[in-house]
């Protein structure tokens, strides 16, 4: 008897494709975090955590077929995810739609959220994740009192000085939002901060930092990243839009994704094009960058 091996391979072809998209069916979402931004009403994916560990996920500028699929795994309608505000769970996030063929949004979500605790409006935003929350403290995230505003402005104008930034440019300081979390439970706040000085008409200086008390009780600037911003450098051309927080590094929220106690802090960084976003370790009693990424959203 002669075998048609052309049906046989066919047939082995039509076996395959209806195994991998059973499995494809099947795959359970990789635990990951977002961005809650847009007033609440937005996800925008970070990263995925494996093994305790921060790996990048899709991203905007991904082939259509790869976005789609992560929509369809991450962004069915009435979805939900745990939103984290001041580190711990502190209600909820539906998703509501998704559109992989948008132009400017196409790997992210719109959503509601559930919360009596965070408020979110403007430059005032959150974490969601499907990973559990393991702290089981109440959480902080709070405004700074006058006494330690204080001594984060005394700071602050020390490094403005130390980045040869004009006395002069320092009499108004502008900051985007100054917070204060505990991030090891241990009663001491750490400060977060985003600052910026006019040091003429078409230039900006930005200052991003995370402040620690030393032994001493009084704080430090544990780790600071220090920008200088040309109005020829900003893609609408107006130096205005820096005044509003594009290119400025702004706190999301912390959130301990390695489980080894002490929460790690989550920061983004709008643009004309896209998203930046970075989170910092606390390594040896110094904050380092464990994490740096991006989301292509469509040209200005």
């Amino acid at each position: 008897m002669k075998i048609d091996r052309r049906k046989i391979f066919g047939v082995f072809g039509l076996i395959l494709c209806f195994a991998f998209s059973v499995l494809a069916q099947n795959t359970k979402p990789k635990t990951i975090i977002f961005a809650v931004l847009n007033d609440g009403s937005t996800l925008e994916p970070i990263a995925f955590i494996e093994k305790d560990k921060l790996v990048p996920t899709v991203n905007g500028s991904d082939e259509n077929t790869i976005i789609t699929a992560f929509d369809k795994t991450y962004y069915k309608p009435k979805t939900s995810y745990n939103l984290i505000f001041g580190g711990v769970k502190a209600g909820g996030v539906a998703v509501k739609s998704s559109d992989p063929k948008s132009e400017c949004s196409a790997n992210m979500a719109n959503v509601t959220v559930q919360s009596t605790k965070a408020k979110l409006k403007g430059l005032v935003m959150a974490l969601a994740t499907n990973a559990a929350s393991k702290n089981t403290e109440t959480g902080v995230r709070r405004a700074p009192t006058a006494a330690e505003r204080n001594q984060i402005e005394t700071l602050v104008r020390a490094e403005f000085t130390k980045q040869k930034v004009a006395a002069s440019a320092q009499k108004i300081l502008h900051y985007h939002n100054l917070t204060a979390l505990d991030v090891d439970s241990d009663g001491n706040a750490e400060l977060v901060g985003s600052y910026w000085v006019g040091t003429s008409k078409t230039e900006r200086a930005l200052l991003f930092f995370i402040a620690d008390k030393n032994k001493s009780g009084k704080y430090v600037l544990a780790f600071r990243e220090f920008r200088l911003v040309k109005e020829s450098e900003v893609m609408s051309g107006d130096i205005k839009h820096v005044d509003e927080g594009i290119y400025n590094e702004l706190l999301l929220d912390a959130f301990d994704y390695d489980a080894d106690g002490t929460e790690e802090i989550f920061t983004y960084v709008q643009s004309f094009e896209g998203s930046g976003f970075n989170v910092y370790k606390r390594e040896d009693d110094k904050w380092v960058k464990s994490f740096e990424g991006s989301n292509y959203h469509c040209g200005y």
